[in-house]
């Protein structure tokens, strides 16, 4: 059982990010950034979070599932400020308390639960998540005894020579024993350049309480590359990017190119499907085996069945079942559900429609509001007519039905099962099974017209 709570400090506005909205509420790979850190908190056994807002506090909150505590920070007066107004979270807490930001999206699990395991291992008051960097230039820096115990955190401007050598620097992130914690906020000061409570500066007051502290160094430095700024956003996406893609390969997926592929993190592809370069995958896209994405296709919150075939095309909130082919060019609207064997062709568009099993459209065909059933043909330049200026109206194509090349179905109509539509008619009545129905004025021919 793991007796641990996390808060998140999430009160900054991000003024580098130039933008109107919060920084943690802007997205790497289809997610916010805070999105990640509670996640793999969850993933790491802890369900109780809190999470600390300020700026545009409401906006964040609703972004946030009921579950979420939220403590609010009028003022920014520092990270030990914030901690201290989500006292009513952990007072009572006993056991671990994880001080997380809510800027550093590439955080891991492994990560998370390594810092506890240190923590509980060492009998620590506090254990800082560290890293080792090769340039450690403005960061604050760890400054440990012989026993490897932390005794202070010292900021690159108050470091000496010497102190700056110390690659270990600090990553912002904590893990605390909670009743000692909050006996060492009472005693934070704000005697300092900013007049800010610092939550580094409870170190040294747990030294001068006769506790020890120590730290966590990651395995991986990327976990704790805070995002402050549109260029660091870019950063972080590539990284997370990076590791989605490795993550799928590892499952059988095959990539074409990796670097120009985009795949979102809650996106799920089964083994050796393909995905050609410039492929994205939004949302809670599901992909089965062994389909082709080819190159510069979009789906977002698409589910697709096993060995489907998908080229250059667009997929939003839709389904189309196995062995179903779609594109080039084809765009699938939401609320399409097409089956399979079917064919979708190039140019053709779906919007809110079903196809049944071996239905076609193989080329510049709209079906919008529309049924079409079993193996029905639909040639080129079928168009469902299904908007009259006011409302919107279905049009019903049953199964083993023909339509022929440039057709317009006005609806509400319906095709019945086996019937025949010559090309260049517009239909606006139903047509009965196994009729055929031609819908065009008759040809003349005026002879010698154009000599006179």
């Amino acid at each position: 059982m793991n007796h641990s709570r996390v808060i998140i400090l999430a009160a900054g506005e991000g003024s580098r990010m130039r933008s109107q909205k919060p920084k943690v509420l802007h997205e790497v790979c289809g997610e916010t950034i805070l999105d990640y850190v509670i996640a793999v908190s969850k993933a790491s056994g802890i369900s109780e979070i809190g999470v600390i807002i300020g700026f545009q506090s409401e906006r964040v909150k609703a972004s946030l599932s009921p579950e979420i505590a939220t403590y609010f920070q009028q003022e920014q007066l520092g990270t030990g400020h914030a901690v201290i107004q989500a006292l009513p979270f952990f007072e009572e807490l006993q056991g671990n308390l994880i001080v997380l930001v809510g800027d550093a999206p590439l955080i891991q699990e492994e990560t998370l639960t390594g810092l506890i395991a240190a923590h509980e291992n060492g009998g620590y008051a506090a254990t800082v998540l560290t890293a080792e960097f090769v340039d450690p230039s403005g960061y604050g820096r760890m400054i440990k005894n012989s026993a490897g115990e932390l005794l202070k955190i010292v900021e690159e401007k108050d470091a000496t020579p010497t102190e700056k050598q110390i690659k270990e620097i600090n990553s912002g992130m904590y893990c605390f024993d909670a009743q000692s914690l909050i006996l060492a906020l009472k005693e934070l000061k704000t005697d300092n350049v900013q007049g800010e409570y610092y939550l580094t500066d409870v170190i040294e007051i747990f030294r001068r309480m006769g506790k020890t502290t120590g730290t966590y160094v990651t395995p991986d430095p990327e976990d704790i590359q805070a995002i402050n700024s549109r260029v660091q956003l870019a950063e972080a996406e590539a990284v997370m990017r990076k590791r989605i893609n490795n993550k799928l390969m590892e499952t059988g997926v095959t990539f074409i190119d990796p670097a120009t592929t985009y795949v979102g993190a809650r996106v799920i592809v089964d083994q050796d499907t393909v995905l050609y370069p410039g492929v994205i995958l939004e949302g809670q896209t599901k992909i089965g085996k062994d389909c082709v994405i080819g190159a510069n296709s979009r789906l977002v919150d698409a589910k697709i069945g096993n060995n489907v075939t998908i080229q250059n095309s667009t997929i939003l909130d839709s389904s189309v079942d196995e062995y179903t082919s779609v594109g080039p060019y084809a765009y699938i609207r939401p609320g399409s559900q097409i089956g399979k064997h079917c064919k979708v062709g190039d140019f053709v568009e779906v919007k809110n429609s079903t196809m049944a099993d071996g239905a076609k459209a193989s080329h510049l065909t709209y079906i919008g509001d529309g049924d079409v059933g079993e193996n029905v043909n639909l040639g080129c330049g079928t168009v469902f007519v299904n908007y009259d200026g006011k409302k919107k109206y279905r049009t019903v194509v049953e199964k083993d039905a023909f339509v022929g090349c440039n057709t317009n179905l006005i609806a509400p109509v319906t095709v019945k099962e086996g019937a025949y539509i010559a090309a260049g008619s517009t239909i606006t009545d139903d047509v009965p099974e196994d009729s055929l129905a031609i819908a065009r004025a008759r040809q003349v021919n005026k002879v010698g017209y154009l000599k006179k």
